[in-house]
């Protein structure tokens, strides 16, 4: 078939791959940072004009990179609302990220449809600060006059489809970012304007929600643009996931999804319903506290970095010597307890030592990311293998308890561009079937990603046994918060 480019445009990067259409091989790649000023405290900005990611992709492609691609797949950040006037023109800078901003607009807007429950089962997602429903109120509460040019609302990689294509009066979005957006139900798979009206105020157009094999269009030099989706289903499309498996990610927060044939209502809105870029769903739970555990850790022990946390907890021994550590710094969201604090119990003269501390930190996180692992297994998601993502899979002192933990066997990738990964094979999806060689219903057979298999083996009854030492430590101090 020839090749094909995956590009994943970040919150702070553009970067490509161009790859083989039938193995999926990396043959090459670019990479340029967003020409982005970081506000004044750090941290990312809020709002973002999106000239700044076509800048950014221009660099990434320079060099001939884009040479003999056929098709070019789109994965861009996730939850960044481009509000567009009626001549396709920005209005304001597109709103990005998990925005504080729009906190108060969440609730406000929970209450608006009559609460959680009315919420998961209009569109399967309570609002958050960070979804473009949310971001809407905000906009129509604190800039009345954008909110009222505002007459369409396009994401990160619907805008980015839309510009490479030459901005054709046809806009268009698939599942997997329309699912993310609090006015498109991921079970009926329609939109709900009316939601969109709740919180900007009036209707507003919507991007075409076309199928994960179906081309977006074609450009004026004749590449074939792909569908796009978000980054979160890029990555998974760019993993090779399929049902039966799970992706545990650790940043500072964790995530646990899973594909599933279904879409998941949730009245306790710990799940997130959304699709993914096959044509299945990718049911999500959030938590809020991963790797920030053990960096809190390790400051308060005064290491210097996570690899020496990793080591002093290889030190102690499964369970810690009875320590069990809540790691709900920030608050949590699984379970919902998001005015609490931290817990330490079982502390005992011979306890009170920093690698047992140090070991209760791992334990404690990935304890944390196994409820919420038991939300979706609580919901019939079947569950045979693990893939650990971030770079604090790499930790020994992870690797050791996260298959006992997780009562799974756990997969850790090599480091790879997943999203741009996903993004290209989507491509590659979209071409074969516009050529008549790949089935619509069937995705590219690409190589699965390299990686280290860990199991539970003999370790999974001890395991087991601090995990239910961590699950009677939790409903002692939260009684009856988690209903898996």
């Amino acid at each position: 078939m020839g090749i094909v480019a995956g590009l994943d445009s970040s919150p702070d990067f553009t970067r490509i791959v161009v790859c083989d259409t039938d193995t999926g091989a990396v043959l090459r790649q670019g990479y340029a940072p967003h020409p982005v000023e970081t506000p004044d405290g750090g941290g990312r900005p809020s709002d973002v004009d999106p000239q700044a990611w076509l800048l950014s992709l221009g660099e990434a492609a320079g060099g001939g990179l884009l040479e003999g691609v056929q098709a070019i797949g789109v994965s861009a950040q996730q939850n960044a609302l481009v509000p567009l006037d009626a001549q396709g023109n920005t209005v304001r800078p597109a709103l990005v990220g998990g925005d504080k901003r729009a906190q108060v607009a969440a609730a406000d807007l929970a209450d608006a449809l009559g609460g959680r429950e009315a919420w998961a089962q209009a569109v399967g997602s309570v609002p958050q600060a960070a979804q473009p429903v949310t971001k809407l109120r905000w906009l129509a509460r604190n800039e009345p006059e954008n909110a009222l040019r505002t007459a369409v609302l396009l994401q990160a990689h619907d805008w980015l489809v839309w510009q490479l294509l030459g901005r054709p009066v046809r806009r268009t979005t698939d599942r997997g970012g329309a699912s993310g957006t609090g006015y498109w139900s991921a079970a009926t798979g329609g939109y709900r304007p009316d939601l969109v009206e709740l919180s900007l105020g009036h209707q507003a157009m919507l991007p075409e929600v076309i199928g994960p094999s179906d081309a977006a269009g074609t450009t004026p030099e004749g590449l074939l643009i792909s569908a796009g989706t978000g980054e979160t289903m890029a990555a998974a499309f760019g993993l090779g996931i399929g049902l039966g498996d799970a992706v545990v990610s650790l940043g500072a927060s964790g995530s646990v999804m899973a594909v599933h044939p279904e879409a998941l209502a949730d009245q306790s809105g710990m799940i997130t319903s959304l699709a993914d870029a096959t044509g299945m769903h990718l049911p999500v739970v959030t938590t809020l506290n991963a790797v920030r555990t053990l960096r809190g850790t390790a400051e308060l022990l005064g290491l210097p970095d996570l690899e020496s946390l990793s080591d002093l907890a290889m030190k102690s021994t499964p369970g810690s010597h009875g320590l069990v550590l809540l790691p709900y710094l920030e608050g949590e969201r699984t379970p919902h307890l998001p005015h609490t604090a931290g817990t330490l119990a079982g502390l005992r003269r011979e306890s009170m030592k920093p690698e047992h501390l140090a070991r209760a930190s791992f334990e404690g996180m990935l304890c944390g990311l196994a409820d919420a692992l038991d939300v979706l297994r609580g919901r019939g998601v079947e569950v045979r293998r693990v893939f650990l993502l971030g770079a604090a899979a790499e930790l020994p002192a992870v690797q050791a308890a996260a298959p006992s933990l997780f009562g799974a066997q756990v997969v850790v990738p090599q480091p790879a561009d997943y999203a741009a990964i996903g993004a290209a094979r989507q491509a590659a999806w979209a071409l074969g079937v516009s050529q008549g060689s790949l089935d619509p219903r069937t995705p590219p057979a690409w190589h699965g990603a390299a990686a280290q298999v860990l199991e539970p083996g003999e370790e999974l009854a001890v395991g087991q046994a601090v995990r239910q030492q961590f699950v009677s430590v939790r409903e002692q101090t939260h009684p009856g918060a988690f209903r898996p």
